[in-house]
């Protein structure tokens, strides 16, 4: 793989991408409290960390980004449980942009103070925009801001036929749009479940909070058995 990547521990495998300007490093703590349980992987994204900065924007789509994910996941051994996605910000965005597009290849995903997107072209340009003018804001190269892009609204788009069971967790010191996002994602995913964070600001992962990120993940992990064979005996109750 292009990406650098931090392992730890065994068992089921989580896969934790960050947010923009950040890196794998940001998943440090969590990954501490949940490696004695779970195969813990964190991603560098393109430009970030240490992972390759490729001059050419074209190198920093979101396609691109979620081929990335692609190639680690299919590096997991076949007798392992499929991996679980838990996304910051914009590892989040990507995390809900792999589940659809790619239905049924992960267990699950968990979403922290992030959202699906806008289906707006006017509010895209906008956000893409200022993602552009605050690429040195997050301390990386104006061409890997494009990873930030909203190219399109397939996330959106596609909100309600995604069945990957979801964990949205959203900080309540943080800007209320993410928690705005969060109810929304809730009403309209098919297994999305919301968990406001009391004092989590928008980095709760990486300070004080991470422990409470950290026993939420593991609870919505544990509950994945249950919810694929409530969902798998629905779907034959339907056939038959």
């Amino acid at each position: 793989m292009r990406l650098h990547i931090e392992r730890a521990g065994h068992g089921a495998p989580l896969v934790f991408i960050h947010g923009m300007g950040a890196s794998a490093a940001t998943w440090e703590r969590c990954m501490m409290l949940l490696a004695a349980s779970y195969e813990v992987i964190a991603i560098d994204l393109l430009g970030h960390g240490r992972s390759p900065v490729p001059d050419d924007a074209d190198e920093y789509s979101r396609d691109a980004a979620l081929t990335d994910l692609d190639e680690l996941l299919a590096s997991i051994p076949p007798e392992q449980p499929s991996a679980v996605l838990v996304g910051h910000s914009l590892g989040g965005y990507l995390a809900l942009a792999h589940a659809a597009t790619r239905p049924g290849v992960v267990r699950g995903i968990v979403v922290l103070n992030t959202g699906p997107g806008y289906r707006d072209p006017v509010k895209r340009e906008e956000w893409n925009a200022r993602s552009r003018r605050n690429a040195h804001r997050f301390g990386v190269p104006v061409q890997a801001a494009e990873l930030n892009l909203q190219i399109d609204s397939v996330v959106m788009d596609r909100l309600a036929e995604i069945d990957t069971p979801t964990l949205v967790l959203a900080g309540d010191q943080d800007r209320a749009e993410y928690t705005s996002a969060g109810q929304y994602m809730e009403r309209k995913m098919l297994h999305a479940h919301l968990v406001v964070i009391a004092g989590g600001e928008h980095s709760m992962h990486e300070n004080s909070h991470a422990p409470e990120v950290a026993e939420q993940i593991d609870l919505f992990v544990q509950t994945l058995g249950s919810i694929t064979t409530t969902t798998t005996t629905a779907t034959a109750t339907l056939t038959d």
